[in-house]
């Protein structure tokens, strides 16, 4: 069991593709491709299919056979992409518009994220709506590395306080045992920070972060296109108990 390690990448260009060989990895966006994933799946979508490029999904959807089950979701500049279904909002991931399809989903950030962990032995999707089921899921692996998506090339907040959580939430019972990156240890103790500066204001750790949020870069990105409910959605901790899973080889998202 001392061999155990958990190491946090603030941004995918923080660790190679190849030295993520054998981890079992979570892939952070906060706002908001893992949200938006989570919700897709809850409300009922059969996967959730990443693409890289825009007219990767075009093209992909308009050969599968099965064309009409299929939602084209996504964004750059944090918009929906013309004409896509919709946008990557996960409010917009209804029953009505997803139940029993398939979502072919692009976006600027976390798509790109979760094709840097390709050669990795397992994937998940993290994000607070689905912190703790996460963190159980992936407590026992005897190797967890957590890669932000971060935007543009920039790490953001969000998606640090999100790392933050995942670790306090998977960490060892024992203290002494397995080894944790710095930036590991950097982030749960700005979690735990940011968990007490909402006691101290008197909110809920929820509430508190809905506001935080306001002030990340991704949520400023968020706000500037009028986007403000997405904050609000996307700071809702454990409100999923799913644990969206990227099968590499058939590369698709599923529930685990």
């Amino acid at each position: 069991m001392h061999d155990r390690r958990l190491d946090v990448h603030p941004l995918p260009n923080h660790v190679a593709e190849s030295a993520l060989v054998g981890s079992t990895v979570v892939v952070i966006d906060l706002l908001r491709a893992s949200t938006t994933i989570c919700q897709a799946i809850v409300s009922g979508a059969t996967e959730v299919v990443p693409f890289l490029e825009i007219d990767e999904a075009r093209a992909a959807a308009a050969t599968a056979p099965d064309r009409d089950r299929i939602v084209l979701g996504g964004e750059r500049g944090g918009r929906r992409i013309e004409g896509f279904d919709l946008g990557n909002s996960p409010a917009e991931y209804t029953r009505e518009a997803v139940a029993g399809r398939r979502v072919f989903l692009t976006t600027t950030n976390g798509t790109r994220a979760l094709n840097h962990a390709r050669l990795a032995r397992r994937v998940v999707v993290g994000a607070f709506v689905n912190l703790s089921a996460v963190a159980e899921s992936v407590r026992s692996e005897p190797r967890i590395d957590i890669l932000c998506a971060g935007t543009d090339g920039e790490f953001t907040r969000e998606d640090l306080l999100v790392a933050g959580a995942m670790v306090d939430a998977i960490c060892f019972s024992d203290e002494s045992v397995g080894k944790q990156n710095d930036a590991a240890a950097e982030v749960r103790l700005d979690w735990r920070r940011t968990c007490e500066a909402a006691r101290a204001a008197g909110r809920t750790v929820t509430k508190h972060l809905s506001v935080e949020l306001r002030d990340t870069s991704g949520g400023r990105n968020v706000l500037s296109i009028g986007m403000d409910r997405d904050l609000v959605d996307c700071a809702q901790i454990d409100k999923l108990d799913i644990v969206p899973e990227l099968d590499i080889l058939a590369w698709r998202i599923r529930s685990a």
